[in-house]
């Protein structure tokens, strides 16, 4: 009698146990997003947030994600990616460099939780990186403006003395003189990612130096926007910014993110996931140079297309040798830059005007 009433309780409790299984094998993968600037209308998080609806698209009910923007790097980072894997985030993509260390050390905390940094260069077990080689589009970018200056001299608006800006700074400007060996390359750093106030002083201030080209590695719109106002050429960075400069704009040089996220979140569903970093460039679709504007000769277009279609094929690098800094010194003498070289970028290349910063 016992055994048969055992059973019988049993019976449910099995039952129970296994639709609270297929109920929690139906839940989606929570997902959280970290962003370092506003969304907007356009920039670096515009882009980065396109990737996730692509990602949300592709993958449907599997998914749920959530974000939180305009998260200022250092200890509100650290605060934010913390909550999000407290909130049962089972995969989180903190999109900005100085989220780095933030993100390593709630990931300790956290080993159950997946975590995928940009733009940075620390991995640990439960940690990857990923990013784009912006600089790719920066080279072709770089032709374009040294085909269309008058005054060859291009104004770029930075953000942070770190490598993958001066990858962009220094590939531009090896673009521009690849066509226009009398080009140079003026830089004023606004220390932020995002300032429209003083990323706008910053090109105007180009601008009154004689760039009748201004470029930006920042994330807002201002520099587009300045270069419109004064009559000025443009060419926008992380998303097409014709809108608000229809005259301005000669190109955009634009990262993708959609393919990468989707297949990332889809490792995490199939148990496939691993800590890796990966680099994706022009052949990959992670980086691309688009929105050309009126003003470019249909000759022009077609010879970045053409340099486009050599660094796809591998016959041409932005940064092949010879590689010499601006102040005469050879970084290169042979072949081209490889990953570690390029990571380690600490100097401006020839044709780029004034001393790096030190600190």
């Amino acid at each position: 009698m016992r055994k048969a009433l055992w059973a019988a309780a049993l019976v449910p409790a099995l039952t129970l146990a296994a639709g609270t299984a297929a109920a929690a094998e139906k839940e989606p993968l929570k997902i959280g997003f970290v962003y370092v600037s506003p969304i907007g209308e356009a920039g670096w998080t515009w882009q980065q947030d396109i990737g996730r609806k692509e990602m949300e698209q592709s993958l449907g009910d599997k998914v749920k994600s959530t974000y939180v923007e305009d998260v200022p790097e250092g200890a509100d980072a650290e605060r934010v990616i913390r909550d999000l894997a407290q909130q049962g985030n089972k995969l989180i993509f903190t999109t900005s460099f100085g989220y780095m260390n933030p993100t390593l050390k709630v990931a300790k905390q956290f080993p159950d939780v997946k975590f995928v940094h940009s733009t940075g260069y620390k991995t640990a077990p439960n940690v990857a990186t990923t990013n784009s080689r912006f600089y790719e589009a920066r080279y072709l970018a770089g032709i374009l403006a040294g085909k269309m200056t008058k005054s060859n001299v291009a104004g770029y608006v930075g953000a942070f003395p770190i490598p993958e800006v001066l990858q962009g700074i220094n590939a531009f400007t090896r673009g521009m003189r690849s066509v226009n060996p009398q080009a140079e390359v003026r830089v004023i750093w606004v220390n932020s990612w995002f300032d429209p106030g003083k990323e706008r002083d910053a090109a105007l201030a180009l601008m009154g130096q004689g760039a009748d080209i201004v470029t930006h590695h920042t994330d807002s719109t201002a520099t587009v926007q300045a270069a419109q106002e004064q009559g000025k050429y443009a060419v926008a960075y992380h998303s097409d910014m014709s809108k608000f400069g229809p005259q301005a704009q000669l190109a955009a040089v634009t990262h993708h993110w959609g393919k990468y996220f989707t297949k990332s979140a889809q490792s995490v569903l199939d148990g496939t996931w691993k800590s890796d970093s990966t680099w994706g460039g022009i052949k990959e679709g992670m980086a691309a140079i688009e929105g050309f504007g009126p003003a470019v000769p249909d000759d022009v277009k077609q010879l970045v297309l053409d340099k486009q279609a050599e660094i796809v094929a591998g016959t041409l690098s932005p940064f092949g040798a010879p590689v010499t800094d601006n102040e005469g010194k050879v970084r290169l003498e042979s072949g081209a830059l490889d990953d570690d070289g390029l990571n380690k970028m600490n100097y401006y290349v020839q044709g780029v005007a004034g001393k790096l910063p030190t600190k």
